[in-house]
């Protein structure tokens, strides 16, 4: 296809995801009401007009930006229509299932609910959480087969392109390592869950060695389903806790971490951007994507608060007040910069490019 034919496909892709998760919304709202209303503490505030149309505005630039960046050539155009339609077609059905017994828990406040064959030994305590009053958590595959297609309507289909702007940071960063060649850079994502991020990287860096960690076994595995097709190298998964990453100091040129931060308390944040400065090479960039905050976003205040409101994220109201430039400052990373994309925030930070005894790989 020609660009402006594609062009207009892939608004029209996107577009039609917008609408279907609107819809989706609306109807499940309606139904919920009808069977299971949430408690009155749990009604979210009404957003004014003119916030609405600032979403739906910068919804429309995220995707304007997620085209231009494919057309320099940063990543395959391909990859703007990778959907997993069979998973949708296949846990779309389950999803209104698990929605209803969401909503009774949430109703109940059953907060650290998980299914008896679950062995929750040996996890972080803030960890064993219905993190969005999901079932199980994060801990069983039924979870992270629904995840992806929850987070994208969450997210009016606009989940992948808040991912995929972790990629141009990236990749501006690891140009300080002009003399690795492009099998020997080491990407590592922290909390990598389904893999849809390393999917991008991978896209976007074909012979890189990439790596993943995340507490979760089961969406590990989901991960390895989604990357294992994909010709080439495998990315390396490991069953891991951002807070002790199982590597040598100095080792990887890159680290993303995606929607992680606003999930974690403020100690276990300040000792992941610890481990990314100790794992970093000198010169090496840590890319963050996360949630909009209050300190930078209070036209959104509203917004926040009620996604406080409507989902259990115990951290969240501390995480939209927390200065995470200062954390990233205290540990040694500088140049550090901000960018935000519709409802998602994004710190690019380098660590120093020498340091006493280091060289750079």
């Amino acid at each position: 296809m020609s660009d402006p034919l594609t062009q207009l496909t892939y608004q029209a892709f996107q577009y039609s995801k917008s609408v279907l998760s609107l819809a989706h919304k609306t109807l499940s709202n309606q139904v919920l009401e009808m069977v299971a209303p949430p408690t009155p503490e749990r009604k979210p505030q009404p957003l004014k007009p003119e916030v609405i149309n600032q979403i739906r505005a910068s919804l429309e630039q995220i995707y304007q930006t997620d085209w231009q960046e494919a057309q320099t050539g940063l990543y395959p155009t391909s990859i703007l229509f990778d959907t997993p339609i069979e998973d949708i077609l296949r846990y779309y059905p389950l999803l209104w299932w698990d929605m209803l017994q969401m909503q009774e828990r949430a109703n109940q406040k059953r907060y650290q609910e998980f299914s008896p064959e679950i062995d929750t030994e040996g996890y972080p305590r803030y960890y064993l959480q219905n993190f969005h009053h999901q079932t199980d958590g994060y801990l069983s595959d039924w979870s992270a087969n629904l995840y992806d297609l929850g987070v994208d309507i969450l997210f009016n289909g606009g989940a992948d392109a808040m991912r995929r702007r972790v990629l141009g940071p990236l990749k501006a960063g690891l140009q300080a390592f002009e003399g690795v060649s492009a099998r020997g850079l080491r990407v590592l994502d922290v909390a990598c869950g389904t893999g849809r991020t390393l999917k991008f990287i991978r896209a976007t860096f074909p012979k890189a060695s990439l790596y993943g960690v995340d507490l979760s076994a089961a969406y590990l595995r989901k991960a390895n389903q989604l990357l294992s097709p994909i010709p080439g190298e495998l990315p390396q998964l490991i069953q891991a806790n951002g807070e002790a990453l199982p590597y040598q100091d100095n080792y990887f040129h890159g680290i993303t971490s995606v929607f992680l931060f606003h999930e974690l308390p403020p100690v276990a944040r300040q000792k992941v951007i610890e481990e990314a400065y100790r794992v970093l090479q000198p010169g090496g960039v840590f890319v963050i994507c996360d949630s909009i905050q209050a300190i930078d976003s209070p036209e959104f205040k509203e917004m926040m608060e009620n996604f406080s409101v409507m989902f259990h994220e115990p951290y969240y109201r501390h995480y939209i007040t927390d200065d995470l430039s200062d954390r990233l400052s205290q540990v040694g990373f500088e140049g550090i910069s901000t960018e935000q994309h519709f409802v998602s925030k994004y710190w690019i930070a380098h660590k120093k490019h020498t340091l006493a005894g280091d060289t750079v790989k």
